[in-house]
């Protein structure tokens, strides 16, 4: 089973459409956060998704709409019982940060915070358990990011890289080639280009150029500026580059 839990997929500005950043990538029976905008434990319990067996957290940035439910998250472990430690990977920047709130709220959590920094810079292999690989994948936002590409241990390996805020980047394909499935940012259309470029955030053709590139298989589009009211719009724009190209929406399972 290796399986894509999208629980949000909007950008900063919050709309009656969509939650913030935030995925569950299930690799057989173990379950990894990928960002964790607000409201995230919410969308876990909607989407049946075991709280228990969340292993890990892995935060691309130090954005709000990528990381302000971490502290939700953290709390609703607590009172449901949780005993095992709980590994969140992020930018070193912010592990003082989710300390000093944990401190001041959760002062008797009953389980362990285990805090990894994660080079942003580097394209490698930085986690490794007995069922994924895991490996950054250096992005160009206005603060510190890199993406995640899981790669599952097995005979017949599914593979899966999120790209979550990024300008273009000429050779990011290099670095996701022939991944089964890619998630990559689609803020804006191609005629809003200039505020692509100005916030360091990607158009649909541009994550369609990625995919087509890499040569994956599949591309899902996400982080939507809050402007669009018909994101189909931006799928047609990916789709007449890359047509294997789909919108992602809360409560999509996308099961590779």
């Amino acid at each position: 089973t290796f399986k894509i839990h999208i629980l949000g997929c909007g950008s900063a500005l919050p709309t009656s459409q969509h939650y913030a950043s935030s995925q569950v990538v299930q690799v057989h029976n173990r379950y990894y956060i990928i960002d964790c905008g607000e409201g995230c434990q919410i969308q876990l319990r909607r989407q049946h998704i075991p709280f228990n067996k969340i292993h890990a957290i892995f935060i691309t940035h130090l954005h709000g709409d990528h990381c302000f439910g971490l502290m939700g998250v953290i709390t609703t472990f607590s009172l449901l019982g949780r005993t095992t430690p709980l590994h969140i990977y992020a930018p070193k920047e912010l592990e003082g940060i989710l300390m000093q709130q944990i401190d001041m709220f959760c002062s008797s959590l009953g389980y362990t915070i285990e805090f990894h920094a994660v080079d942003t810079t580097a394209n490698k292999v930085f986690y490794e358990d007995d069922v994924v690989s895991i490996t950054s994948v250096p992005l160009r936002h206005r603060v510190p990011c890199c993406g995640y590409l899981f790669r599952e241990k097995s005979a017949t390996p599914h593979s899966y890289a999120y790209c979550s805020d990024t300008r273009y980047i000429p050779t990011l394909h290099e670095m996701v080639r022939g991944v089964e499935c890619l998630y990559h940012e689609s803020t804006y259309m191609s005629a809003q280009i200039d505020k692509a470029e100005q916030y360091f955030h990607s158009t649909a053709a541009q994550a369609a150029q990625v995919a087509r590139d890499a040569g994956v298989e599949k591309l899902l589009l996400g982080h939507y500026s809050a402007r669009y009211n018909d994101e189909n719009l931006l799928l047609e724009e990916a789709r007449a580059i890359f047509p294997n190209a789909q919108l992602s929406q809360e409560g999509m399972i996308i099961e590779l």
